[in-house]
């Protein structure tokens, strides 16, 4: 664990009062082991804070970046719908062909537990050599209950390693398996009452999502999981309003989630259900561009509500190959228009309100250290270059990782 005083930056605490970015020029920070123990001028550190000082030379210091979606652990990949696409064939007509989501549970349940841990070591390395300190990961390619376990086991190793955080969520209700194709109400019963109780008895899982779509699962099918998740003291999400309305955002509400995401074909009704919750917009930008969507999410009404919006990855290996949580700052703003102060808040503060976690996403006296010093002049360069990586430094549970050749060590 480190003390340590940073001085001579710039803070974007991405606080919502005061200046945009909630930006403190030219002051200091105290990181007292793994939580922000004093902010202030410069010139009024206080005296019993003797601790190892590093000056900053004007560079800017955010909140590290969170990624409140992804499906990172997988097996196989899906390189050859990304040529069927490229041809032509829809998303929706693949899943229906019996690839999609299904080709990677096959892989998935293929893919020995040590096997999946090795390719989401190496993914994860991507997002965390560009900031990101804290992460979501899915489960939902393995569709039967020894597989999801191994999936969530693989989040939970993940999490060992202390230099990024990792919010497991089950999505057990992402599509219906082979061997259910003819028994949906069946598979939702293994969910509620084989898959959801071993996995909570396991403590494997923070979060139940699911997929309300007219290729996932129904309103009334998605209530159900919901249901018993709040039963077992899970918090819920929800993939909503992808490719269609089917009033999922108002079913994620309904039941106080933390988040709906997706949200391309998001109704009016819909947002003001939100709002009233607190359910939180992420937004996904990759999957928005990967399948070369046109209907965009209604970000002019998201703002008209006062709705947090939030930025997500998507990592998967079929609609949104995506390694890079910064290049999705960078397309929230050129395909979805939103502002570089907002999409940098889509990837800290509201992304934190996104995961249920109020420890973070903001610096501020008593909340973690996790924190990046970017070499950069402006804070829209963050959501303006396409490629590269400004980082210094990076802050994570008390410990100082450095840029060097690439790498954060």
């Amino acid at each position: 664990m480190s003390n340590h005083i940073w001085t001579d930056v710039n803070l974007l605490t991405m606080q919502e009062d005061g200046e945009a970015y909630g930006l403190l020029q030219d002051v200091a920070l105290v990181q007292e082991s793994d939580y922000i123990a004093w902010i202030g001028p410069k010139d009024d550190i206080p005296n019993h804070y003797d601790y190892e000082m590093t000056y900053c030379d004007g560079g800017y210091m955010t909140p590290g970046l969170i990624d409140p979606h992804t499906h990172l652990i997988y097996g196989g990949n899906r390189i050859d719908e990304f040529e069927k696409r490229l041809k032509g064939t829809s998303y929706e007509e693949i899943a229906k062909e019996g690839g999609g989501i299904l080709s990677t549970v096959t892989a998935t349940r293929e893919t020995t537990e040590n096997d999946l841990l090795q390719s989401a070591k190496k993914r994860l390395a991507n997002f965390r050599a560009e900031g990101v300190t804290t992460i979501e990961i899915k489960s939902g390619y393995g569709l039967d209950t020894k597989t999801e376990i191994k999936m969530l086991s693989v989040a939970k190793k993940l999490n060992l390693s202390n230099k990024i955080d990792i919010i497991p969520t089950f999505l057990g209700a992402h599509t219906l398996p082979p061997e259910f194709r003819d028994n949906r109400t069946g598979y939702i019963g293994l969910i509620i009452n084989d898959m959801l109780p071993k996995i909570t008895d396991l403590r494997l899982a923070k979060a139940v999502d699911g997929f309300c779509e007219n290729i996932g699962f129904s309103y009334e099918e998605i209530e159900r999981v919901f249901i018993a998740a709040k039963s077992y003291g899970l918090d819920v999400k929800l993939h909503a309003e992808q490719l269609s309305d089917q009033n999922g955002a108002a079913l994620a509400a309904k039941y106080g989630a933390l988040s709906a995401d997706h949200l391309e074909h998001l109704s009016e009704a819909g947002i003001i259900a939100m709002k009233e919750a607190g359910t939180v917009a992420v937004l996904l930008p990759g999957a928005y561009y990967t399948l070369r969507d046109t209907k965009l999410p209604p970000m002019e009404l998201l703002r008209k509500y006062g709705v947090p919006m939030a930025i997500g990855s998507d990592c998967n290996p079929g609609s949104s190959p995506v390694l890079s949580l910064k290049l999705m700052v960078n397309m929230a703003c050129t395909i979805f228009r939103l502002t570089p102060e907002e999409a940098l808040a889509g990837v800290t503060r509201n992304a934190a309100r996104a995961l249920g976690l109020k420890d973070r996403g903001v610096l501020k006296e008593g909340l973690n250290a996790d924190m990046v010093l970017w070499d950069i002049e402006h804070p829209a360069e963050l959501a303006y270059h396409i490629g590269g990586n400004p980082i210094r430094a990076v802050v994570k549970n008390g410990k100082i990782f450095t840029q060097k050749n690439g790498d954060l060590n």
